[in-house]
């Protein structure tokens, strides 16, 4: 069972880093735009984090309030990707700059909980 478990925290990161991925290329181009990959990367994400709070195999105990944190950031990111998508295919115009880095802090800010935080 563990070792199913660490096939879906590794799933989770692999989420993660699609989202990031997709966010720092962005980034680094010259019209900052968020993408169609950087909701399914946040989607991979939110699937195997549920996954990940059921309290499975037996001996884990899941710390739900790092949970509860990541899952508000999680749906912050959400709607300000989801905002930013329908204001692009609206008007065509790039995001605007405080939701556009504002999405990848808080991509930044989800990992650092999950990886220092115990």
């Amino acid at each position: 069972m563990h070792v199913l478990r660490d096939v879906v925290v590794w799933i989770h990161l692999v989420g993660f880093a699609v989202t990031f991925g997709a966010w720092a290329a962005a980034a680094l181009s010259s019209e900052r735009r968020t993408s169609r990959i950087m909701e399914y990367g946040l989607l991979i994400s939110l699937l195997t984090g549920v996954v990940l709070a059921l309290p499975w195999p037996a001996d884990v105990h899941p710390n739900y309030v790092k949970i509860a944190i990541k899952l508000t950031i999680l749906v912050v990111v959400g709607g300000l990707l989801g905002m930013s998508n329908a204001r692009q295919r609206r008007t065509g115009e790039p995001t605007a700059p405080v939701a556009f880095w504002s999405v990848g802090a808080l991509i930044l800010s989800a990992a650092a909980l999950g990886v220092i935080w115990h």
